[in-house]
């Protein structure tokens, strides 16, 4: 069993949510690619756009630019969610990304909420991992925290898996808490066990992601977006980013002691 302690969780911030701001007018404000810039010069590892069919947030532009912007800043990655039978796969083939996360949304689906399934999933999923490592990009399969699942994950070709961290989130500050650590923290030791990197990602904020860093094990990187940017409206892009960098290492700290 791998029970090491992981290098240090990385941040990639979502930016959706402001390309859903800057989409209500034809202003061109608020800037994706400044905001993605000024949260890269903070100290944010990546940066993670979700581009839906509908473009109700993210644009094909947006994928393009942030695609350039990335080049300038060779430490950091560039992540790109979506479901691979939509419209993610053109988007990868173009800019090749450092990662592609495979999430099994609807067109019309209002959030991600909920992961892939096994053994339905595996056949639709293969050919497009595949092609997805032929072109040089790690894959992230978003999945519920169910251990029995990651194995198979792992099966289909994945690199990683991304936790969905809703019920998780959720559930803070409630009687099931201690219990959805628990369960998140087996998911994530039998996706190591099987050989896989670990995500996690949505509704994690700055209340209960130090808790989360330090109970889960592995834990690759974390991809947050809407707390990120609600939180910036307030405090601004660079303190925000320097305030979950200070609860990323508040885990890490627990983590080891």
């Amino acid at each position: 069993m791998n029970t090491s302690v992981s290098p240090r969780t990385a941040l990639s911030v979502n930016v959706n949510k402001v390309a859903l701001l800057r989409n209500t007018r034809h202003l061109g404000i608020p800037s994706v690619t400044r905001a993605a810039q000024i949260c890269l010069e903070a100290g944010a590892q990546g940066i993670t756009i979700h581009p839906r069919p509908d473009e109700r947030h993210i644009r094909a532009q947006d994928v393009f630019e942030l695609h350039e912007l990335l080049k300038s800043w060779p430490g950091a990655e560039f992540n790109i969610e979506g479901n691979p039978t939509q419209n993610l796969m053109d988007f990868i083939r173009q800019t090749r990304p450092h990662q592609a996360t495979f999430v099994p949304d609807s067109e019309d689906q209002f959030t991600s909420d909920h992961g892939w399934s096994f053994p339905q999933d595996a056949e639709r999923l293969k050919p497009l991992i595949a092609e997805c490592k032929a072109l040089g990009v790690r894959v992230s399969l978003f999945m519920d925290p169910i251990p029995e699942q990651m194995a198979a994950a792992k099966a289909v070709g994945a690199d990683r898996v991304e936790l969905y961290t809703e019920p998780f989130a959720a559930n803070w500050g409630k009687s099931e808490q201690e219990q959805q650590l628990q369960t998140y923290a087996r998911a994530a030791q039998a996706a190591l066990d099987a050989g896989l990197g670990i995500n996690a990602g949505h509704d994690l904020n700055r209340d209960n992601l130090a808790a989360f860093v330090a109970r889960v094990p592995g834990l690759a990187e974390v991809s947050i977006g809407h707390a990120l940017i609600a939180d910036a409206l307030e405090l601004g892009y660079a303190e925000t980013v320097k305030a979950y960098q200070a609860c990323i290492d508040a885990g890490m700290a627990a983590k080891k002691s």
